[in-house]
């Protein structure tokens, strides 16, 4: 007599792992992806506050003093700049809880933000909330 060897189980299980494979993967691009859209406006408002900051900068200085080879930038005057900037922008609307910073060197201006951002899809074992942030300089040289 000779025994038939017969395949039996199930394909079920592969399948079913297969699927939360390809879903952490889903979660983990859709998230990946909406914080780097998150990081690049960031980026853009701080540039753009940057430069809000050095083009105040540069037209309060150039007409109170004349043109020069550089202007020097007032640390309070550029976090002013900034403030305005953000604020006239609705940037905080935009970005909730936005937090920035503004550090001036020389003729140099830094705009550092950061916003939370709350991630779209869950991957479990990860925080459902990141932190993203952004940078920009932008430098004051006024050209007689």
């Amino acid at each position: 007599m000779t025994a038939r060897h017969r395949d039996s189980g199930s394909i079920a299980p592969l399948v079913i792992g297969l699927a939360v494979v390809v879903a952490l993967l889903v979660a983990v691009v859709v998230d990946a992806s909406a914080a780097y859209l998150q990081r690049q406006g960031l980026d853009a408002v701080a540039d753009a506050a940057a430069l809000a900051a050095t083009d105040g900068i540069e037209g309060d200085q150039v007409y109170r003093q004349g043109l020069g080879a550089r202007v020097q930038i007032d640390p309070a005057s550029a976090r002013q700049f900034v403030a305005d900037y953000l604020r006239a922008n609705g940037a905080r609307r935009r970005f909730p809880g936005l937090d920035y910073s503004v550090a001036a060197q020389g003729q140099t201006v830094v705009v550092r933000v950061a916003a939370p951002l709350r991630l779209p899809l869950h991957v479990p074992g990860v925080s459902r909330t990141a932190v993203v942030r952004g940078a920009a300089a932008s430098v004051v040289d006024v050209s007689p």
